[in-house]
């Protein structure tokens, strides 16, 4: 059998065994020492019993006109006669014996003491130069009975103290255990990507350095995550000035040129260029979704930040396909708008670039706080949905994208605690996509 994993329960289980066994031993001993005084006592009552009945019967027979009659004491009333007794002279004649008493029990006088036969514990004591003996003797079986109630006398209540004190064990150990359970919870709550430190737990000195050392490590943690973060936005915001500049260089060549192999080459360089700029931004705004608080405890409502981001769609060459119906009641939620406005723009922006060229774009946002971008185009399989949020991935491969909007939604949603999900084809349509994110939202006041 193997022990439980729990630290809990094994302590548990192994002090209740120790207090049983304790309890059984102790009880055990009491038993042997108390057989024994009790035999002590036992023995003094058969002593007693025979120097007292002595005297009264070499009266008796020394007052006799006939001697060697045999008289057998009769009873008064019913009773359990536990002690019997006989009274013999010195040729082995019965002379007196107790109403009960079998002399086939009673084996010859052979000295004053006590003997144990099979079946009872005798006293012989004599008197008148052993002329006259008298043995008084007690069923052992009789001692067996006193000992066993003595047993159970002592045992009952170990049945009843036992299973309590077992309880108080188990109830003592769990409130222990409390601090480390509340610990163990308060890891186990947290989000994957929260690393803020444990709050005081009022942790045993045994268990606090381990929440020391866990706070530790996840301030290390933290920091080399920020590192990162930090790195990949840097880099890509410190991009933006010398693209610009090149793409500046780029445009003025082909103004200047009259070749038009030089000028095509410019125009290639400007178009790669404007590239490596929304990857520059892409970048920065995964940056932004990977770091900092992405929920602000403080519900807002995010159709305004919807109807900015449509707008600036609207100014583009794809208004035409933008087909946006902006929700009647206010949709509160604390998601951070600035992430909320990243979502919107690439689920928009992927829909227009990767929908069926002129094909209108649906953009809904629901009071339950759901957000979704639809566009058609042909049913994509399961396999490829499933690695569409991954970074740098194109369902189509056509490379119109970066491929990292949808991982930047992805990313926002996790750690926001959203939903994302990608559906293809469109419920109750043949074909097209829909990305659908559903955010915390608050009740909001009417």
């Amino acid at each position: 059998m193997r022990a439980p994993r729990s630290l809990q329960a094994r302590l548990a289980i192994l002090i209740g065994l120790g207090v049983t066994v304790l309890w059984i031993i102790a009880a055990t001993v009491t038993a042997t020492l108390l057989r024994q005084q009790m035999d002590e006592v036992f023995d003094s009552a058969l002593q007693e019993t025979a120097q007292r009945l002595l005297p009264l019967a070499v009266v008796d027979i020394i007052d006799r006109e006939e001697e060697g009659v045999s008289q057998k004491i009769t009873k008064l009333r019913e009773h359990d006669e536990f002690l019997t007794y006989i009274v013999r002279d010195a040729e082995g004649r019965v002379l007196i014996s107790s109403h009960a008493a079998d002399p086939s029990v009673f084996p010859p006088f052979d000295g004053v003491g006590f003997r144990q036969s099979a079946t009872h514990r005798l006293y012989y004591d004599s008197a008148l130069q052993d002329s006259i003996t008298i043995a008084v003797a007690e069923p052992l079986e009789h001692r067996a009975l006193m000992a066993r109630e003595m047993q159970l006398g002592l045992g009952l209540p170990l049945l009843v103290v036992i299973p309590l004190c077992l309880a108080a064990i188990f109830g003592a150990v769990g409130f222990s255990f409390r601090p480390v359970r509340q610990f163990r919870n308060a890891l186990a709550s947290r989000g994957a990507h929260d690393l803020s430190p444990t709050s005081n737990l009022d942790l045993p000195s045994e268990l606090a350095p381990i929440a020391v050392a866990t706070n530790e490590l996840l301030a290390r943690l933290n920091a080399a995550f920020e590192a990162e973060r930090s790195f990949a936005a840097n880099a890509a915001h410190e991009l933006r000035t010398p693209v610009a500049g090149a793409i500046a260089q780029a445009q003025r060549l082909q103004s200047e040129t009259s070749d038009p192999v030089a000028a095509n080459r410019a125009a290639d360089i400007e178009t790669t260029l404007k590239r490596l700029t929304r990857l520059s931004e892409k970048l920065i705004q995964l940056a932004r979704a990977e770091g900092g608080r992405l929920r602000t405890g403080k519900p807002a409502d995010l159709r305004m930040v919807l109807r900015l981001i449509v707008s600036d769609f609207e100014r583009t060459s794809w208004a035409s396909q933008i087909d946006f119906i902006p929700p009647d009641d206010p949709v509160m939620s604390d998601i951070d708008p600035d992430a909320f406005g990243i979502v919107c723009r690439n689920l928009i922006e992927n829909a227009l670039k990767h929908g069926s060229p002129g094909s209108p774009v649906k953009i809904r946002l629901s009071a339950s706080g759901r957000l979704s971008v639809e566009n058609e185009g042909p049913v994509i399989a399961p396999e490829t949905l499933a690695r569409l949020a991954r970074r740098f991935e194109s369902g189509s491969g056509s490379g119109k994208g970066s491929g990292l909007g949808l991982a930047i939604v992805h990313t926002i949603a996790d750690r926001a605690d959203c939903t994302f999900t990608l559906t293809s084809p469109v419920a109750g349509q043949t074909g097209g996509i829909e990305a659908a994110v559903v955010l915390p939202t608050t009740a909001s006041s009417r």
